[in-house]
């Protein structure tokens, strides 16, 4: 079956029970002259959700690719619960909505089975187990009545909810997204921090890039501010400092204070992967 967006498949690597998650170490890579990320290092422990947060080209797309083992690191190293990537059935990575040619010709279920590719193998059919574990993931996610519905047809929110269905179907245990929010409304909004939450019952690890501060802060436990490096990594309260913020966003940010009644208030500009945006951050 063709894959819609690209299908990691490789043997399965034997996970050390007492490694983290994702452990990332002095990170390089560059595009010819350009470099997207610098010396990048930090780790996660299984069922934490951290939320990347930069500027456009600040690396976080560069690094989810580099995570999943899309693309190749100039320098340093990556291991996923002790093993380099390449080598993992368990590592879901869904990219920006704008990156996924949505005219494929596959229905809900069709998609969020290929997520068993990895467990079923190569030149081998589905079984009638894999497809009730594709139908538990759609119901779980609230698609069950959509499933022999086109891709392309569904509304943003449903399809993010699809590919988590995917995540679910694979038995993933560390989900990498990419925008996920980007053009939503706030009830899918809801809906996709719902069935993160879901997700991180079932122990999944979760590494989300979002140009969003106010949902970052909010729904998430950890908070990475990156800029090719990593400007801050830890609890929102502690990461979201207006130093820091300065540091990430350089001179797309000014400060305001309005009276001494008044919190300071940010105001983030170019801060949208859609175009040019601007934004109030009040601390």
């Amino acid at each position: 079956m063709p894959s819609l967006i690209k299908q990691l498949t490789y043997p399965k690597h034997t996970h050390a029970s007492d490694a983290p998650a994702l452990d990332v170490r002095e990170l390089v890579v560059q595009y010819h002259d350009v470099l997207a990320l610098d010396h990048v290092s930090f780790h996660m422990h299984p069922r934490d959700r951290v939320a990347i947060v930069g500027p456009n080209g600040a690396g976080k797309s560069t690094l989810l690719k580099a995570i999943s083992g899309i693309i190749r690191p100039t320098a340093g190293e990556i291991y996923i619960f002790g093993e380099p990537p390449g080598g993992h059935i368990c590592i879901a990575y869904v990219p920006q909505r704008s990156q996924i040619d949505w005219s494929f010709p596959a229905t809900v279920a069709d998609v969020v089975m290929m997520g068993r590719s990895g467990k079923i193998g190569l030149f081998r059919w589905p079984t009638k187990q894999d497809w009730e574990i594709v139908k538990h993931a759609l119901s779980q996610v609230n698609m069950l009545d959509l499933a022999d519905r086109q891709i392309g047809e569904l509304s943003g929110g449903q399809q993010q909810r699809v590919f988590l269905a995917r995540a679910l179907a694979q038995e993933a245990q560390l989900l990498l997204l990419d925008e996920p929010f980007t053009g939503l409304d706030a009830p899918s909004q809801q809906a996709i921090l719902d069935i993160l939450d879901l997700l991180r019952e079932q122990g999944v690890t979760t590494l989300v890039s979002t140009h969003d501060l106010d949902l970052a802060a909010q729904h998430f436990e950890k908070i990475m501010l990156l800029n090719r490096q990593v400007i801050a990594f830890g609890d929102p309260d502690q990461v979201f400092t207006t130093e820091n913020l300065l540091k990430t966003y350089g001179g797309h940010v000014h400060s305001l204070t309005f009276n001494d009644k008044t919190p300071e208030e940010l105001i983030l500009a170019d801060t949208c992967c859609e175009g040019p945006d601007a934004r109030r951050w009040k601390r």
